[in-house]
């Protein structure tokens, strides 16, 4: 019996921990996956990324958002406008806590060892996983919504099928649930393509997505009478409420990019120079969600003239028009905008949600987890998280958006403080996946307390109206401040753990010093490792010659 299970063991085992367990590396901190990404595989150069943030916003789901102001009350400018300022507030966020992974070229999970210490990680990890695994839901759920037009425009009987959810609380009806197991099920069987060769699917729906989304906003606009009449709509609040609620939605807007910025290195670690890691995000990411932005508004606002309602999902708007009009054209028309929709959400699919989730995933047992297990392992977990009632309505998806943030703004102030302040722009790599009590990163049995004292700093003051966003009766100030949760959490976080390093500050940290990072990062063998370390360190010998804050780690020789 025990030999079964021992072959089991052995057989669930990945080949990237057999082949480490050679070299002594430890179960729980280590895997390819969890180091610096090989240069062969560093392929995205500055116009790839570019063109990704357009590939990755091109998606029904991102439509969700600016429609979800037109649905507080906004006009279709004014929503825009909100959109855009949050989106360059939370790009801004993105590229400065992306660029350790670009110079680095590790994810996430590594990064967070840095300063919440390499078991202290674990809850930093735990809280991406959670929004990525909703992530992965909810942008399933649009694609099975896609499915569903797709299906429905071929088979009538299937919007006839008796539905068996609650009605207002769920974004599927029975047949959507059908639509929804037809996408699950192609994503599922798409995840084994590797990383590095997804670049030709990036371009594929790209020019997928903006052809259908182009001809759905003309037909909608025909339907309409033209824009003339969809662009003179105004918004139907005033007065301190529309002040307030645009100062909602900027936030809003800033805070729903919050997975992005935090786990940034996911993306940029395959930049073939750090360089490349900048710009296009800072640039592109704003960019694409305002084109989408200003299509999906024009989509919907579109609705209110021919449907009588604001119908803020345009997916919703498609089924509604063959529900109006089942005649060939208009099966035809729904049939392949709908196709490339859900091309775009599958690939979609891939890129923004399932990688992240791989990588945090691979963190948490590297033993027997690997970032293409970790796809998978996502997939069945956001299945089972029944997502369809996160998009039952536009006010419980911004409930949604609303209340994570204030968890991921303090790990992110944590981070950034991390790199740029106490590390100085240096990560000693080996110490990253070692638990010797010698490593840089062990800290006090792997843990940091002073990022967990920051990190509970950005909460406290937040909790307050996070309990509110889920129904708790608060005053109208403390939900009000709430809208600021974000940057608030993330200065907090930020200033605290500078001021508790100057305070206390940990063995072999310079709290001050110059900048010490390297122009790239290459990982061959230790030798070579301390050598990049020591390059980057030109001029401070003398000091890296003294143990203590000013000292040197023993570990692998790694100098600080």
């Amino acid at each position: 019996m025990a030999s079964a299970f021992h072959r089991l063991i052995h057989w669930l085992e990945t080949k990237e921990y057999r082949e480490a367990r050679a070299k002594d590396h430890n179960q729980w901190l280590d895997n390819v996956d969890l180091r610096p990404v090989p240069v062969k595989d560093r392929t995205y150069g500055w116009k790839d990324y570019f063109w990704f943030w357009l590939s990755a916003n091109a998606t029904p789901a991102s439509f969700y958002g600016v429609n979800a102001a037109l649905a507080a009350g906004l006009s279709p400018w004014e929503a825009l406008a909100v959109q855009l300022g949050g989106q360059i507030m939370i790009a801004t966020v993105f590229c400065f806590n992306g660029r350790a992974g670009a110079v680095y070229h590790i994810p996430y999970p590594s990064i967070a060892r840095a300063s919440f210490g390499v078991w202290g990680a674990y809850w930093p990890v735990v809280n991406r996983v959670v929004m990525t695994l909703v992530w992965t839901g909810v942008n399933a759920v649009q694609g099975g919504q896609c499915a569903y037009v797709l299906l429905h425009s071929i088979f009538p009987s299937i919007a006839e099928i008796p539905d068996v959810f609650p009605k207002g609380l769920s974004a599927l009806n029975s047949g959507g649930m059908i639509g929804f197991m037809f996408f699950w099920v192609i994503t599922t069987c798409l995840l084994h393509i590797k990383i590095p060769k997804l670049k030709p699917y990036m371009y594929t729906k790209l020019v997928l997505f903006f052809a259908c989304a182009i001809a759905l906003l003309a037909w909608a606009l025909t339907q309409a009478g033209g824009i003339g009449p969809v662009a003179r709509q105004g918004s139907t609040i005033e007065g301190s409420d529309k002040s307030w609620a645009v100062a909602q939605y900027v936030f809003i807007y800033c805070a729903n990019g919050a997975t992005y910025a935090t786990n940034a290195a996911d993306f940029l670690r395959y930049a073939q120079k750090p360089k490349d890691a900048f710009w296009p995000q800072l640039v592109g990411f704003p960019l694409s969600t305002f084109i989408i932005g200003l299509i999906g508004n024009l989509i919907v606002s579109s609705s209110v003239i021919t449907m009588g309602e604001l119908v803020w999902n345009p997916v919703d708007l498609m089924d509604m028009m063959l529900t109006k009009d089942y005649s060939s054209g208009t099966r035809a028309g729904v049939f392949f905008i709908s196709l490339g929709f859900l091309i775009s959400s599958v690939i979609s699919s891939i890129f923004e949600n399932s990688i992240p989730a791989g990588n945090d995933l691979a963190a948490l047992w590297p033993r027997f987890i690997t970032i293409r297990r970790g796809f998978y392992i996502a997939a069945i977990i956001s299945y089972a998280m029944c997502p369809w009632y996160i998009l039952g309505s536009a006010s419980s998806f911004v409930a949604w958006l609303a209340s994570y943030q204030i968890f991921l703004s303090s790990i992110t102030g944590v981070l950034l403080c991390q790199y740029f302040i106490i590390s100085r722009g240096q990560f000693i790599i080996p110490d990253l996946f070692t638990s010797a009590k010698a490593g840089v990163y062990h800290y006090s049995n792997g843990w940091n307390y002073r990022a967990y004292v920051a990190y509970l700093i950005g909460i406290i003051p937040n909790f307050y109206g996070f309990l509110g966003v889920f129904g708790v009766n608060i005053t109208t100030p403390a939900r009000r401040m709430y809208y600021f949760a974000y940057p608030m959490g993330l200065v907090l976080s930020f200033f605290s753990y500078w001021a508790i390093n100057i305070i206390d500050p940990p063995k072999a940290y310079q709290v001050r010093g110059e900048w010490r990072e390297p122009a790239d990062y290459f990982e061959t063998d230790v030798e070579e490792q301390r050598t990049v370390v020591e390059e980057a360190d030109v001029g401070s010998n003398n000091d890296r010659k003294t143990e203590g804050k000013e000292g040197i780690t023993e570990k692998d020789g790694a100098s600080t």
